[in-house]
């Protein structure tokens, strides 16, 4: 059964600054379980429903068998799936300059559904990397991470200026604009960095002054935007080569 100070601790992981003081993060699901567990991140917790827990024997874990009401308790899902872990985070591996990558670049992407998809995206994609702008939401966040379905262990990301990185990254910078080339006129590429900019307001001065190659997607019915999570998959799928 779950102390009223366990119910408060985990519940308060829910909050930024409390995941970043304890260096901790919340997964939830089987699926996410399951990839965690076979991951090299270090896992700190397991609160699970008796059925998953005896589906896995031998864990080694701190293992919390819950009821039904207590997962409801300390989920943020609307319906929870069976286990929520608590791991701990991951500093940033080193940012590849290297060619022959390619890499996304978010410019205050602040929905965390839409971040968690791009992470996604980028790993359908095999794109290994992506550099975020500081205001860009956190990539620990449990909706970031449930939107991820997993893919946050293999896509690393990086948070700092954009503008340094963009000065010194030495490939073609691609750029999600309005009034860009058609994305359906431009030869798809093997090393490129891609621009998604926020939501509301786009790509900031002055990283659109350091895009060598705008780019857009041709509007053909009466939709008046795409959200930044659909403009990346279609231009990655367009402008990266296999």
């Amino acid at each position: 059964m779950l102390s009223k100070n366990e119910l408060k601790y985990i519940q308060s992981l829910c909050h930024k600054k409390q995941r970043e003081a304890e260096g901790l993060f919340i997964a939830e699901g089987a699926k996410l379980a399951e990839e965690l567990l076979q991951s090299n991140y270090r896992v700190k917790k397991i609160y699970a429903l008796a059925e998953w827990v005896a589906a896995h024997p031998g864990l080694t874990e701190d293992l919390h068998t819950v009821t039904e009401a207590e997962l409801k308790k300390i989920s943020l899902l609307q319906t929870p799936n069976r286990v929520l872990i608590i791991a701990e985070q991951q500093p940033p591996e080193a940012l590849a300059l290297t060619h022959h990558n390619f890499t996304l670049a978010l410019d205050g992407v602040q929905d965390p559904g839409n971040l968690g998809t791009i992470i996604r995206i980028a790993d359908w994609f095999g794109i290994r990397q992506i550099v975020a702008s500081e205001d860009t939401v956190e990539r620990y966040n449990p909706k970031v991470i449930q939107a991820t379905m997993g893919s946050f262990l293999r896509v690393n990301m990086y948070y700092g200026p954009l503008t340094g990185y963009l000065q010194n990254c030495g490939l073609p910078i691609f750029g999600a604009v309005l009034d860009g080339k058609s994305l359906y006129q431009q030869e798809a590429v093997q090393e490129a960095v891609l621009v998604i900019g926020n939501e509301a307001k786009g790509i900031r001065e002055p990283l659109l002054s350091m895009i060598t190659h705008p780019v857009t997607i041709p509007r053909i019915g009466g939709a008046e935007s795409l959200n930044a999570a659909v403009a990346a998959g279609i231009i990655v799928s367009h402008l990266k080569t296999i």
